[in-house]
C-alpha cells in the first residue's frame, strides 16, 4: 500500500501531540525574559542604594570621642 504525500502531510498537520510541549517552552521563555528584566531592574536599584550607603558610611567618624 502506497501512502500519498498529501495524506502523510495531512496526518502531520493534524497531529497535536507536541503542541503542549511547545506551549510550555514558550511560557518558560517568557518567564525567563520577564525574570531577567526584573533582575536587571532590581540589580540597578541595589547598586544605587549600596553606593549611597557607602558615601554616607565614608563620612562617619572612625574614632569614638572620650
Amino acid at each position: 500500500m502506497q501512502i500519498k504525500k498529501s495524506d502523510h502531510l495531512e496526518g502531520l498537520l493534524s497531529d497535536e501531540r507536541g503542541l503542549t510541549t511547545v506551549e510550555y517552552i514558550i511560557i518558560l521563555c517568557l518567564i525567563a525574559v520577564v525574570g531577567f528584566a526584573i533582575w536587571k531592574k532590581f540589580g540597578e536599584t541595589v547598586k544605587a542604594k549600596v553606593g549611597g550607603a557607602d558615601s554616607v558610611v565614608g563620612t562617619l567618624p572612625t574614632e569614638s570621642a572620650p
